[in-house]
């Protein structure tokens, strides 16, 4: 998988709200599908083609132990989305911080012409 399917695939695992609801329940600790179909009013065989979903994107792994399968997020996938939008931030950064620049510089030519109006 590329870094731009590898992006896509989690942002559209992330795009479903039950899915982030089980990453928020993995991001506890590991817990198995009865255990992650338990807060939800829908069938385990539904939270496992969620849980598909999240595994393709890579952003969940299963694990053996014993009789149990419990499922664990993995945090790279993550990372790299956060990476991703975090570039996008540094851009809006800037740009609200020239807006700031310009707010205050009319504010002040703002100020200086009331100053100078005769009442």
């Amino acid at each position: 998988m590329t870094p731009d399917e590898r992006l896509d695939a989690t942002f559209t695992a992330l795009a479903d709200p039950t899915r982030r609801a089980i990453l928020a329940r993995l991001a506890r600790g590991e817990a198995t599908v009865a255990e992650l179909a338990a807060p939800f009013a829908m069938s385990q065989p539904a939270i496992s083609k969620h849980l598909k979903m999240l595994e393709r994107a890579g952003l969940v792994a299963g694990a053996i132990d014993a009789q149990r399968r419990p499922r664990q997020i993995v945090g790279a996938p993550m990372a790299e989305a956060v990476g991703w939008l975090e570039q996008y931030r540094q851009i809006w950064e800037r740009n609200y911080g020239r807006l700031d620049s310009l707010l205050e510089e009319l504010k002040s030519l703002e100020n200086q012409a009331k100053k100078g109006k005769p009442q």
